[in-house]
C-alpha cells in the first residue's frame, strides 16, 4: 500500500464507517474505523485532524490524492460528516467509498459494492440521505448474525468480537484496506473481481 502526502487536489473522500470513544473500540460497527487504523499504520499517516465533524488525515493511495474520515457524529449520523467533505471538495458521490460493517456477512468476509441501498445500516443510510443518493462504493466486512434470533442487533454490533472472529477480523481489516486502494487505482470493477 502506498500513502503519502500530498498537496494536489483530492479526488476521492474514504469513509470509514464507526462509533467514536473507547467504550466502542473493538466492537463489530467499528470494523470501519479498525480498517482507517491499518491504513495509518500501514502507509504512517494520522488520521486525527478534527474537519468536517471527523477525525481526518490525507495523502495518495493508489496514485490519488485521497481523504480519510473517521466520523465522530455516531454511526446514525454520518451523512452530516460526509455532506460537509463533499461540498467542501466538490466531488460527486460518486467520489466517496464508504467501508462498514454488514451483519449480513459471514465474519471476516469481504463485499464490495458499486451503489445499492443501505441494506439496513443506519450509517450508510445516512450518507445515502444527506449527500444526494446511493451512487457511490462501499466496502462491506462480514461481521456475523447473532447466535439467535431473538438476540438484539444493537447489542450484536456494539459487541466486541471474540475467539476465532477476531482473528477473522483482524485479516479482513488488512483485505479491506487493499480493496480500497484496488478501487482508487485500478476502478471497482477490478476490486470487484478480486475480493468478491
Amino acid at each position: 500500500m502506498f500513502l503519502r502526502k500530498n498537496t494536489g487536489p483530492v479526488s476521492w473522500i474514504v469513509v470509514f464507517l464507526g462509533n467514536p470513544g473507547a467504550k466502542y473500540a473493538g466492537t463489530r460497527h467499528n470494523v470501519g474505523f479498525m480498517t482507517a487504523d491499518e491504513i495509518g499504520r500501514t502507509a504512517g499517516v494520522k488520521i486525527d485532524r478534527l474537519r468536517f465533524k471527523a477525525l481526518t488525515g490525507a495523502g495518495t493511495l493508489g496514485g490519488e490524492k485521497v481523504f480519510l474520515m473517521k466520523p465522530q457524529t455516531y454511526m446514525n449520523l454520518s451523512g452530516d460528516a460526509v455532506q460537509e467533505a463533499v461540498r467542501f471538495y466538490k466531488l460527486p458521490i460518486d467520489r466517496v467509498i464508504a467501508v462498514s460493517d454488514d451483519a449480513a456477512l459471514p465474519a471476516g468476509k469481504i463485499r464490495i459494492r458499486r451503489n445499492g441501498s443501505a441494506g439496513g445500516h443506519n450509517g450508510l443510510k445516512d450518507i445515502i440521505a444527506k449527500c444526494g443518493g446511493d451512487n457511490f462504493p462501499r466496502v462491506k466486512i462480514g461481521v456475523g448474525q447473532p447466535p439467535h434470533a431473538d438476540y438484539d442487533m444493537a447489542d450484536w454490533v456494539l459487541g466486541a468480537f471474540a475467539g476465532k472472529d477476531k482473528e477473522l477480523i483482524a485479516d479482513a481489516v488488512k483485505t479491506a484496506a487493499a480493496a480500497v486502494e484496488t478501487i482508487v487505482a485500478q476502478g471497482i470493477d477490478k476490486a470487484m473481481n478480486m475480493y468478491n
